[in-house]
């Protein structure tokens, strides 16, 4: 035998595996060729054709219910870990530490050290954040009106047109033109102290399952936007003005009961370019009796809304009630309506939150009391009204 005979070997043809769409193609010519076969022949499938036929079939839907979940697949977006930023980080940092103190542990790390004072320690600025974001979320006029985020005292001009304004005439030649105008004036919001305290039992607080962090949060944010709403809505001689000053008023001509007509006055007060953001504000007892109200044609005036904000709707525009608004009473401001953005509110960003875990020892409670510096007062009278009841 010759040596390079022996030696030879055959060369094997490697193919790479035809792709799926391949095979299904593979499988339709010779479905197509079993088919043929038999018209030529014009014959009936034979039982290892009708077998065959049916397998290939099978092995088809396989091949398409594959193909199918491929292109599945690749049309969902793998998600890519989300990586917390310096200030997320921080900030989680901060409030495990903030939970940590309460519960009567200091951390070592000297990024996320508490201030500690005489009697407590200063909470970071996130945690507080949170608060005022929860109190932002829980009173809609705090969330309507204008607000100012800045310590100190702030002046805020306005042009006034309530004596006299701007008005064009017709002029004669070589005549003097008369001068006419507004007025600019200012208002000036200060900055009132005021103090909200919260006392947690040590018993819920040694509970490892107890999130203790958000109580807190959550006490604080309901606590301070109650009080905050009130204001607004009230006001307290020489404090927080709020609405009090409302100068657009209509007086209701009974100590107990509105009528229509008195509602549509309140409603027309209000110049139409600021009525497109315009909502009602009153008691839920005021509500109450205007939902008996009705019109000339039988029509109830407030009518309940699943696209309104509050659920209801008054003359075509939401109906926000607050148990701080006073009820339907002598002298009392009942109703208000208008733009709330009217409403000049200053929060100083420099929150004040304090955890005092001494004082309360003897209750067997944790103290969290939180300050703030606030001022309120109407910015643009022309776009709020007020309905008083007769005195």
């Amino acid at each position: 035998m010759s040596f390079y005979k022996v030696l030879a070997k055959p060369v094997i043809e490697y193919r790479s595996m035809p792709t799926l769409l391949e095979q299904r193609n593979n499988l339709m010519d010779e479905m197509d060729g079993i088919l043929k076969k038999a018209k030529e022949e014009t014959r009936a499938f034979s039982d290892d054709e009708t077998k065959r036929f049916d397998e290939i079939k099978g092995e088809i839907a396989k091949i398409d219910k594959t193909i199918a979940a491929e292109a599945e697949a690749r049309a969902l977006d793998k998600k890519k870990p989300v990586k917390k930023t310096e200030v997320e980080e921080r900030a989680a940092a901060e409030e495990r530490a903030f939970g940590n103190y309460i519960r009567g542990i200091v951390e070592e790390r000297a990024d996320v050290n508490l201030t500690v004072g005489d009697n407590g320690a200063v909470i970071p600025s996130s945690i507080a954040n949170k608060i005022i974001k929860k109190v932002y979320d829980l009173s809609p006029i705090y969330q309507l009106a204008t607000r100012y985020n800045v310590g100190g005292k702030l002046s805020i001009p306005y042009y006034d047109e309530s004596t006299q304004s701007i008005t064009m005439a017709y002029a004669t030649e070589f005549t003097e033109l008369e001068s006419t105008s507004g007025k600019f004036l200012s208002i000036e919001l200060q900055g009132f102290l005021a103090g909200v305290l919260s006392k947690v039992s040590k018993s819920l607080i040694n509970n490892s399952q107890f999130d203790v962090v958000s109580f807190v949060i959550t006490a604080m944010a309901e606590s301070i936007a109650k009080w905050i709403e009130k204001e607004l809505l009230n006001g307290t001689a020489g404090k927080v003005a709020g609405l009090s000053t409302v100068t657009q008023t209509v007086t209701a001509a009974s100590q107990t009961a509105v009528t229509a007509d008195e509602l549509i006055d309140v409603q027309e007060t209000v110049p139409d370019v600021f009525q497109g953001s315009s909502i009602w504000i009153m008691n839920k007892a005021t509500r109450a009796a205007i939902r008996k109200l009705k019109d000339g044609q039988g029509n109830y005036l407030l009518n309940k809304d699943a696209t309104a904000r509050w659920g209801y709707t008054l003359l075509g525009k939401d109906v926000y009630t607050s148990i701080n608004a006073p009820a339907m009473a002598a002298g009392k401001t009942a109703i208000f309506y208008g733009d709330m953005s009217g409403l000049a509110v200053k929060l100083s960003e420099d929150v004040s939150i304090e955890v005092l875990r001494e004082k309360f020892a003897t209750q067997h409670a944790v103290g969290v009391v939180g300050w703030i510096e606030i001022d309120s007062k109407v910015e643009n009278a022309q776009k709020i009204a007020k309905l008083v009841m007769k005195a």
